[in-house]
């Protein structure tokens, strides 16, 4: 049986090249900065946030990802207008290092309001301290209650803040934790996702996904899926990481990239 669903797996992530038609497909719509971090208002805000609804239903996109305070008004607006939008948000973010108790709650609100889709930070450096403890138990509680729900749930590892190594050892941890809480066969509805596209490296370099991330993730994931996220800004861009193994693709610059232009936004 695992084999099968490897080869299954294998046939989603493997096209190393996208069809103009199926990028939409690919494509999650995001905008998660708060007024705060934009240096803007709230209404201003808002009018981003249905722009981006308003331009990922018009270009056929998969989802739009949002932070959980959208989640509800987004849900409505997207039902009004009978489109097949998928509504996604991030739960802990960007950090990770909210409580277990905080991120539950965090992920049962949204559920509640009508997400389809959650993306987990997976508390990287507790990890890295070596308290594998904790990331096993919200790995586990996080995937039971979105995939029990029939949510897709992603876990945001924060690649850059990893060696090669430690990206290899957090996803196949990761990946082991879902297949003993869900099975295999509910295992494909959960993904291993590169960036928050809100950290910063030490001494400069990609904050976001790289091919070798994606790829290194790619070949320890399996049944999981992949997104790549961060630092996704044109065609050829995501041409790479469909290559590398993701078969979503999170980034702010998603119109440009339907449109086949290319921008230099900061997610």
């Amino acid at each position: 049986m695992r084999s099968i669903l490897k080869e299954e797996i294998k046939k989603i992530k493997g096209l190393m090249t996208i069809n103009e038609g199926d990028v939409g497909g690919y494509m999650e719509s995001t905008y998660l900065k708060t007024p705060e971090q934009a240096g803007i208002g709230e209404e201003e805000t808002d009018v981003i946030i249905f722009d981006t609804i308003k331009d990922a239903i018009e270009h056929n996109m998969k989802l739009v990802m949002i932070r959980p305070e959208y989640v509800e008004a987004a849900r409505k607006f997207i039902d009004n207008k009978g489109a097949n939008l998928l509504v996604g948000t991030v739960i802990g973010f960007p950090y990770g290092n909210n409580s277990h108790a905080e991120k539950i709650d965090e992920a049962l609100e949204a559920i509640e309001n009508g997400v389809d889709e959650l993306d987990f930070v997976v508390d990287y450096r507790a990890f890295l301290r070596g308290n594998r403890d904790k990331v096993m138990k919200e790995v586990s509680e996080g995937t039971a209650i979105g995939v029990d729900e029939g949510k897709v749930v992603k876990w945001i590892i924060e690649s850059a803040a990893l060696t090669e190594e430690e990206i290899a050892d957090l996803t196949s941890l990761i990946r082991d934790i879902v297949i003993e809480t869900v099975g295999e066969q509910q295992a494909i509805n959960v993904f291993v996702k590169t960036s928050t596209g809100f950290f910063n490296p030490k001494g400069g370099g990609p904050g976001g996904a790289t091919e070798k991330a994606v790829s290194i993730m790619s070949q320890n994931a399996g049944p999981l899926q992949v997104k790549a996220s961060g630092g996704i800004y044109s065609k050829d861009d995501l041409q790479k990481m469909v290559g590398a193994g993701a078969s979503r693709i999170g980034t702010s610059s998603a119109k440009e990239i339907m449109l086949g232009q290319e921008t230099d936004k900061d997610y």
